[in-house]
């Protein structure tokens, strides 16, 4: 990335500021562009990646999925999708005007990854807000991991669960990457609980070495801030953005709660 000048970087996170700023939460579900592709998808038939997340920070993990379904899954495009409104997680660390920079610098030098803001934070409401943007046939796949997969089936989410989760496997694919303690059985045995095998067909597996599945953004903030390196644990760019903005510094209090990104 190289060094950051301090106005450029205020002039940006100003611009990014106003493009959050645009998005309503209680509104119709829609994007901003941060960045488009120079490879994005113009035609049907072709297969969009997004991976959806905080991003507090960009990890090696999250790269290592993105690769690892790209490949496995021959994807056209990767979309990094950062919500306004997310479901799960309060806002702390780097403001959501830095994150998306952050995505920006990252994405920067690759021509087939877009960067993109969205008002809503449930998966449909992204699928919603993305569907205008994209060919009628684009064929949309999640990237997540076990982590966030799980989640999906949670209750507490829904009025009605089925009905939901009907809606959504229609109009998307889930490709999911083992976490943690949670490995790729952990995934097809989700798939093959009774109430589950009608969406299991839409249920892509990848596997990551135990090193990536087991990197979180919430170890990494708590290193930077006990003062340890983490250069192994991100990307040469976020590595340098994170060391431009201070991010997680002593002073700057640090959640360090049990959900992983």
């Amino acid at each position: 990335m190289g060094d950051i000048q301090t106005s450029k970087h205020s002039e940006e996170n100003r611009r990014l500021e106003t493009l959050v700023d645009q998005l309503d939460p209680n509104g119709e579900p829609q994007i901003r562009w941060v960045c488009r592709a120079d490879r994005h998808i113009k035609e049907g038939d072709r297969r969009l990646g997004i991976f959806s997340g905080s991003f507090n920070p960009l990890t090696v993990a999250h790269i290592k999925m993105i690769e690892a379904a790209q490949k496995k899954y021959n994807l056209d495009e990767i979309l990094l999708i950062l919500a306004r409104a997310n479901v799960d997680k309060g806002m702390f660390g780097l403001s959501l005007a830095d994150r998306l920079l952050m995505l920006k610098l990252y994405a920067a030098n690759r021509e087939d990854f877009s960067v993109a803001a969205c008002s809503h934070g449930r998966f449909i409401e992204k699928i919603e807000a993305l569907k205008p943007a994209y060919p009628p046939g684009t064929h949309f796949s999640f990237i997540v991991g076990y982590d966030t997969f799980i989640r999906l089936f949670d209750p507490k989410y829904y009025i009605d669960l089925h009905g939901a989760l009907e809606a959504l496997f229609d109009q998307c694919r889930f490709i999911v990457a083992n976490r943690q303690a949670h490995d790729v059985d952990a995934v097809r045995q989700v798939m093959e609980e009774l109430d589950y095998r009608r969406y299991a067909s839409c249920v892509d597996p990848i596997e990551l070495p135990d090193f990536y599945a087991k990197v979180s953004s919430t170890d990494i903030r708590v290193q930077i801030q006990a003062g340890n390196s983490v250069n192994h644990l991100v990307p040469s760019e976020v590595q340098e953005f994170l060391k431009t903005v201070q991010a997680y510094q002593a002073s700057t209090p640090i959640q360090t709660g049990v959900v992983h990104s």
